[in-house]
């Protein structure tokens, strides 16, 4: 039998390697700003084109290279930062192994430009896969300029795996972020299709953090500030109100080294003790300086992961930075996490707690609300059946008994009501709310018991699925306009479904840079801050993103019916519970919410029965 082991070609072998370090143009994105970082740049320009599937360059104003070393510098493992292994201990550098120029020009066309100061002239050298096609002399100023262009044209299987623009385009986005805000001392910008997304001048570090998201940055912020004989801790952590339900404001730095780390998440999540809830993300911009001799960042192809000599020691240093930071500045919880990422203001807190007092105070002495209602199709309120007798019987109590009326109002309607085959246009559904939460109505033969959010869930989402597929939802045209801005990231996937939220009822429009003008919102949520309703839009479809794999319309519908819903807690009228279960039933799918959690459980007589017989 003949040999069968062979050595693969070095073309193919680059395209290989290269795979590992350039997964995406994020990837190259990452390398190339890393690249300036290390030849001293203070100023470094990032141009993308189509998300980086055409254009990806970087220039800076670095030291420049000379010919020779910019000739070497695309030979893999060709690096000025390691001499000898003893070096891969103490690396202060951004890149050390040179694989990151070879592996960009295995797999795309390569225009490099790059002069010394003390050079007349700069080099210029042109690669495609990995081939030198042209080296000359050019004219340019001191630095270097990389551009790359058709990222993966020669593996059409690689680039036909890449994602739509936007999506690459907010992985791009992340990884400027993350060295943007690991050198805050020196200047970013970034352009995209001739449009500047970022203009980060050189500042402090509380400054580049509102300047990549935004002035209401400012408050959240608390510093943290320690030094051991083992690590330095530097940095913000966000105030517990301000924590959000999606991942992606998370940054941890190695020695300025942008890492992933879980086991260090935990030591700040544990800091908070009980001021989160269970499935909230705190803010954080953590700087961990240490002795790089302690840790190892050769572990990882993408260098987001590293290895601590002593890792619990770090972790406990940090919960008690952290801790220490939160008492020191008398940072106290968050009372309501269901209604939006951050809390809500003392002033609205209040008038929520006058409301539900006045929603619990006596039938008799409350005046009927006649503020538009999304609980019914042409936004008022029912007036009470002056028949039912629900009033009559509730109050006297049960003479056996001698019972008072239990506290929750409640009124008897008839429901058309037998989707489920359960009962007749007969029978008479009692809805009863309990604990704000939950909705309870009796059918034939039994009784159900009623989520209220979750069934409120499954309408809207029917609802606003409709207007996606018929493009077109009730619009409620404002008075005043209103402008709204986003950070540029918020901004850039608002933008990528603009058009879908429109067809939702929003009358939406991109106004430049980071600003939307607000000139009308779907007619079922008004008296509700435009801006919070927004950002609450994007925080739920990024949520739901996260979790899920669906088209961009369902996860709009998903994100947009969690957050309009009413949630566990609030209180409603026996008008408002009537109408939930009958839209609910008129649902094509009553039985789940969009999540898939269950709407209602249903109870049969024979249930009941068996729990009240004794067990023998």
């Amino acid at each position: 039998m003949p040999d069968v082991i062979k050595l693969l070609p070095d073309a193919i072998a680059n395209q290989i390697a290269a795979g590992e370090v350039i997964q995406r143009p994020a990837s190259a994105v990452k390398e190339l700003l890393e690249n300036a970082i290390d030849a001293g740049a203070t100023e470094i320009r990032l141009i993308i084109k189509e998300a980086g599937k055409n254009l990806i360059q970087v220039i800076d104003n670095g030291c420049g290279m000379s010919p020779t070393d910019a000739r070497m510098s695309f030979e893999r493992h060709a690096t000025s930062k390691i001499r000898k292994s003893d070096d891969l201990f103490h690396i202060r550098t951004m890149g050390f192994r040179g694989e990151a120029l070879a592996s960009v020009a295995a797999i795309a066309q390569v225009e490099l430009k790059s002069r010394r100061p003390e050079d007349e002239v700069g080099t210029e050298i042109f690669i495609e896969a990995s081939e030198v096609k042209r080296q000359e002399p050019c004219q340019m100023m001191p630095g270097t300029s990389i551009a790359i262009r058709n990222l993966f044209f020669n593996t059409p299987a690689r680039r036909q795996f890449l994602k739509s623009n936007n999506v690459e385009m907010r992985h791009i986005i992340e990884e400027f972020q993350r060295v943007a805000l690991a050198f805050p001392q020196l200047s970013f910008s970034l352009f995209h299709n001739s449009m500047e997304l970022f203009n980060l001048p050189p500042g402090t570090l509380r400054k580049r953090i509102i300047k990549l998201f935004g002035n209401p940055y400012n408050e959240r912020l608390v510093p943290v500030d320690e030094s051991t004989e083992v690590v330095k801790i530097s940095g913000f952590i966000g105030k517990p109100e301000f924590a959000r339900k999606t991942r992606g404001e998370q940054y941890f730095f190695v020695n300025r080294r942008f890492i992933k780390s879980p086991y260090l998440h935990h030591a700040i999540r544990s800091a908070f003790d009980d001021l989160l809830p269970e499935k909230a993300y705190p803010l954080y911009v953590i700087f961990l300086q240490l002795d790089p001799g302690d840790i190892d960042i050769n572990v990882h192809p993408t260098k987001q992961e590293v290895k601590f000599q002593d890792e619990r020691i770090v972790y406990a240093y940090l919960q008690s930075a952290v801790k220490r930071a939160l008492g020191k500045y008398s940072v106290t919880p968050s009372l309501d996490f269901e209604n939006e990422a951050g809390i809500e203001k003392s002033a609205k807190w209040i008038e929520a707690m006058q409301e539900m007092q006045s929603m619990q105070a006596p039938p008799e002495n409350r005046q009927r609300d006649e503020v538009y209602n999304p609980f019914y199709p042409d936004g008022r309120q029912p007036q009470k059946d002056p028949d039912a007798k629900w009033k009559d019987y509730f109050e006297s109590g049960d003479p056996e008994s001698g019972n008072s009326a239990p506290d929750d109002e409640t009124i008897t309607v008839p429901s058309g009501w037998d989707r489920a085959g359960q009962n007749d246009s007969q029978q008479e559904i009692v809805p009863v709310q309990i604990h704000g939460s939950y909705i309870l109505a009796t059918i034939k033969g039994g009784l159900i018991l009623l989520d209220q959010q979750a069934a409120h869930e499954r309408i809207l989402y029917e609802r606003f699925l409709d207007s996606l597929e018929k493009n077109k939802g009730f619009t409620q045209k404002q008075l005043f306009p209103v402008t709204i801005r986003l950070n540029t990231q918020d901004t850039v996937l608002l933008r990528s479904i603009l058009d879908d939220v429109n067809a939702l009822g929003f009358d939406l429009q991109h106004f430049g840079e980071n600003d939307f003008v607000i000139h009308g919102l779907p007619a079922d949520i008004e008296g509700i801050n435009e801006k919070e309703v927004i950002e609450g839009l994007l925080e739920q479809y990024k949520a739901a993103r996260e979790a899920l794999r669906l088209d961009k319309r369902e996860l709009l519908a998903r994100a947009m019916s969690r957050q309009m819903a009413i949630k566990r807690g609030k209180k409603l009228s026996h008008g408002e519970m009537r109408t939930l279960i009958d839209e609910l039933f008129a649902c094509h799918d009553y039985l789940t919410a969009p999540n898939g959690n269950r709407t209602f459980i249903k109870y049969s007589l024979e249930e009941l029965q068996r729990q009240f017989e004794k067990k023998r």
